[in-house]
């Protein structure tokens, strides 16, 4: 039950994508990032993905195979997102998840940042790493834990982890690799992970009733 109060109590915290955009978008206006570290770096960071959600809400695009599959989503859910501002990820994978979130009313999104739910974000960590965007799907009516994703998707977890193997780093340039990455994949490993993921997880669950 302890999970579910932190779940509870961080949904009491947590922003809808227009406020979390908005709330940045307020942030950076007085030479700010979100999160409790502050650094000209992130607030150059934030401000390239500010830029980057800007275009990716108006060209990201949900496959009618995948708007089909969200439309079957039958209970409520709540997609709880872990992000920050100046995380590149986030920034790619956010607008995203909030097109995928429209296509069906069942789903709820909201979004919390990571430096003000420490409880959170401990229950998700990545190889002990507290990795953002962390994306949380759970029933809305119990707050049970469906599924989750994250922070990036299975080829670009590899870009990264083939690139640190190789140079012993991840530099600027592997910044823009995965950058690059995200550009041409348009979405659609988010889209079908998060996909696959929840319907693994209920298809499970419906074969244990």
């Amino acid at each position: 039950m302890k999970n579910q109060e932190i779940f509870r109590k961080s949904i009491e915290k947590s922003h809808s994508y227009i406020e979390y955009r908005t709330l940045l978008k307020s942030l950076l206006s007085q030479g700010k990032s979100s999160g409790s570290e502050q650094s000209e770096a992130l607030l150059h960071y934030s401000e390239l993905n500010d830029t980057r959600m800007n275009r990716l809400d108006k060209t990201i695009s949900i496959p009618t195979e995948n708007v089909e599959k969200l439309k079957q989503l039958e209970n409520e859910q709540i997609w709880l997102v872990i992000s920050e501002g100046w995380c590149g990820d986030a920034a790619q994978i956010l607008p995203v998840i909030n097109k995928m979130a429209e296509q069906n009313t069942k789903i709820n999104l909201r979004i919390v940042f990571r430096d003000e739910n420490d409880e959170l974000m401990q229950l998700f960590l990545t190889n002990g790493t507290r990795s953002i965007p962390k994306l949380i799907v759970l029933d809305k009516d119990t707050l049970e834990f469906i599924t989750d994703f994250g922070p990036r998707p299975n080829a670009a977890k590899k870009l990264i982890l083939d690139y640190k193997a190789q140079h012993g780093i991840v530099d600027e340039t592997a910044k823009t690799e995965l950058q690059l990455w995200y550009l041409h994949d348009k979405g659609l490993s988010t889209q079908n992970e998060i996909l696959e993921a929840i319907e693994t997880k209920l298809l499970s669950q419906k074969s244990l009733e």
